[in-house]
C-alpha cells in the first residue's frame, strides 16, 4: 500500500502535466482561430478602387472604374460632401463605394497647359497633335496656371491632379537679387553712371519720364572683352535697383531685396535640341519676369555670353536655329505683352555676332563698351581686392604702385606679341593690353597665396614686393602660348583695328625667354 508521500509526489507529477496539456490547448486554440483568420481573408472577395467623378442626385456617385463610367451606390460612412474629383474610393465586391482613400494617385501623364479657360477648366497639350481639355481635380483646388505649366493629370479621367514644379527653367535662372553693389566694382565709373541713367532713372522718375515723353529702354547690351567687369554691373544692376525701389516705396531692404528677382539666364544650358522647346523656355523666362514684375517691383533679365543664342540669322554657321529663336526674343522685348518693370540686360564679348535686329534702338537701346582697364582704373581695382584689411609688410599704397608699374610699364619687358599686318604695318601689344579686372584680381590672390606659404615656411607674415613681383610673372607665363594658340584674325579685334588684316602673329615674350635661355 502506498504511503502519504509517494501518493502526494504522484499528484503533484499529474498537475504539473495537466498544467502542460492546458498551455498546449491554449496554443493550439490561438493557432487555429489564427488560421480561421487567415482563411476568412483568403476567402475574402477582391477590392477595387475608382476614381471619382460627380456626384449625381441621392446617394449615388459616378466613377471611373477600369477605364469604365459607373454610377454606384455608397456606404452611409462615405463622407459625400468631403469628396472631390479625382479622389481615390474602394469598392466592395458590389461595386459600392464604401471608402475614401486618404492617400491619391501620385502617377500620371506629365502635360503641359496651354490655357486656363474662365471656368476653371484647363487646355493641356498631350502632344504636338494631341490637345485636349481637361477639368480640374485632385488637390490642385483653384491655383492659377499659367501656360507652360507642367500638371500631373490623369487622362482617362480627364482631370488635372496637381501642378508639378520642374527644374528645367528653375535651373536656368537664378531668381535670388544678388549682394554684388557698385562699390564693389571698380575702374568702370563712367560705365556705372550710363547704366544707373538708363536703368535707375527711369524706374525712379516714372512721371517725370512721362511728363517730357520720354520711354523707358528696354533693353542694354554691356559688351567688351572678356573679364572686364559685365556681369559684375549687371548684378549689381539689380541689386541697386532693389535699394532704390525699397527707399521709393518706403519697404525695408530685405522686403525690397525679397521681393525683386535678378533672372540670370545661361545661354548655353538654354538651348534643346528638339525643335521649339528652346523657344518655350525663353518664353517661359520672360512669363516668370512679368509675373514677378506684376507686384511693382523691378525684375532684371540678364542674358551672359548673348552671342551663344541670339546670333545673326543666314550665317549658315551650326543648325541656324536662331532662325527662331532670335524671332522670339524680338516677340517677347516688344510684342503685345509689356515689359513694365522689366530690364533685359546682355553681355557679350562678341558683340559683332549678334543679330543686329536685335541691337536696334527700342530693343537694346543703350549700348555700353566696357573697356580695358587703364593704369588709374587698374589701381582702382587692385585697392578692392588688396584692402586694409589684408595684412603688409610694405606700405600699402606702394604696392599698389609697383603692381601697376610691372603691368603697364612701356618697355621690351611688357612686350607681348607683335601683329604683322597684310598692309605691311606692324603693331606691337603689351602685357597691359590683355590686362582685365579678372587678371587684376588672379594677380592679387596669386600674391596672397605666395604670402601665406612664406608664412607658413618662415613665420613672417604681409606681402611684400617680392611678393607682387612674382604674382605678376606668374600671371603673365601662364599666357605665353595665347599667342600660338588663337587664330591671326581674332587679333585685329583684341588690337582694336578691326579694318586691318592681321596676316602673322608673333609671340614676343616665347621669344624673349629663348634668348635668355641660349645666353645662360
Amino acid at each position: 500500500m502506498k504511503t502519504y508521500q509517494e501518493m502526494s509526489s504522484e499528484l503533484e507529477k499529474l498537475a504539473a502535466h495537466n498544467e502542460r496539456l492546458v498551455a498546449g490547448l491554449r496554443a493550439a486554440r490561438a493557432q487555429i482561430v489564427e488560421l480561421k483568420g487567415d482563411l476568412e481573408r483568403v476567402g475574402d472577395p477582391p477590392n477595387a478602387y475608382a476614381t471619382f467623378l460627380r456626384r449625381t442626385e441621392g446617394t449615388t456617385i459616378d466613377v471611373l472604374h477600369n477605364g469604365r463610367r459607373l454610377r454606384v451606390a455608397t456606404s452611409a460612412k462615405l463622407d459625400l460632401e468631403a469628396l472631390r474629383p479625382g479622389a481615390l474610393l474602394r469598392l466592395n465586391e458590389a461595386l459600392a463605394a464604401v471608402e475614401h482613400v486618404a492617400e491619391p494617385e501620385d502617377s500620371g501623364s506629365l502635360v503641359v497647359v496651354q490655357e486656363q479657360l474662365a471656368d476653371g477648366r484647363i487646355i493641356v497639350a498631350v502632344t504636338q497633335d494631341d490637345v485636349r481639355v481637361l477639368g480640374r481635380g485632385g488637390e490642385l483646388g483653384e491655383e492659377l496656371l499659367h501656360p507652360g505649366d507642367h500638371v500631373l493629370a490623369d487622362l482617362k479621367a480627364a482631370l488635372v491632379r496637381e501642378r508639378i514644379e520642374r527644374a528645367e527653367i528653375t535651373d536656368l535662372v537664378l531668381e535670388q537679387v544678388p549682394d554684388t553693389s557698385f562699390a564693389q566694382i571698380g575702374g568702370l565709373r563712367d560705365q556705372i553712371e550710363t547704366i544707373r541713367d538708363a536703368v535707375e532713372l527711369p524706374f525712379l522718375q516714372q512721371d517725370l519720364f512721362r511728363e517730357y515723353g520720354l520711354r523707358p529702354p528696354k533693353g542694354v547690351l554691356l559688351y567688351g572683352p572678356p573679364g572686364c567687369g559685365k556681369t559684375m554691373i549687371a548684378r549689381a544692376v539689380a541689386h541697386e535697383l532693389a535699394l532704390r525701389s525699397a527707399e521709393a516705396a518706403g519697404v525695408s531692404v530685405e522686403e525690397a531685396l525679397a521681393q525683386s528677382s535678378f533672372l540670370n539666364v545661361k545661354g548655353p544650358e538654354l538651348l534643346n535640341k528638339y525643335v521649339g522647346e528652346t523657344e518655350r523656355s525663353i518664353r517661359l523666362v520672360f512669363e516668370r519676369a512679368r509675373e514677378r514684375a506684376s507686384s511693382g517691383h523691378p525684375v532684371v533679365v540678364f542674358f551672359d555670353e548673348m552671342e551663344s543664342l541670339f546670333r545673326t540669322r543666314g550665317t549658315g554657321v551650326s543648325s541656324d536655329v536662331e532662325t527662331t529663336i532670335v524671332p522670339q526674343l524680338l516677340a517677347e522685348i516688344d510684342g503685345v505683352e509689356s515689359l513694365e518693370n522689366v530690364i533685359v540686360i546682355g553681355a557679350s564679348n562678341r558683340e559683332d555676332m549678334i543679330d543686329p535686329a536685335i541691337l536696334r534702338p527700342g530693343r537694346l537701346d543703350v549700348k555700353i563698351r566696357v573697356r580695358r582697364p587703364d593704369a588709374e582704373a587698374a589701381r582702382e581695382i587692385l585697392g578692392i581686392y588688396l584692402d586694409p584689411a589684408v595684412p603688409v609688410r610694405e606700405g600699402r599704397e606702394v604696392l599698389l604702385d609697383r603692381t601697376v608699374e610691372l603691368i603697364y610699364e612701356d618697355g621690351p619687358a611688357t612686350e607681348f606679341v607683335r601683329l604683322v599686318y597684310s598692309d605691311g604695318g606692324e603693331e606691337t601689344l603689351h602685357l597691359r593690353d590683355f590686362t582685365s579686372g579678372a587678371v587684376l584680381r588672379n594677380i592679387v590672390d596669386r600674391a596672397k597665396k605666395f604670402a601665406v606659404k612664406d608664412h607658413l615656411a618662415h613665420g613672417t607674415a604681409g606681402l611684400t614686393l617680392a611678393h607682387v613681383e612674382a604674382a605678376v610673372e606668374a600671371e603673365f607665363m601662364e599666357n605665353e602660348d595665347l599667342p600660338a594658340g588663337a587664330h591671326a584674325e581674332d587679333w585685329a579685334r583684341i588690337s582694336g583695328r578691326r579694318g586691318r588684316r592681321v596676316d602673322r602673329v608673333i609671340p614676343l615674350r616665347r621669344a624673349a625667354s629663348a634668348e635668355a635661355g641660349s645666353d645662360d
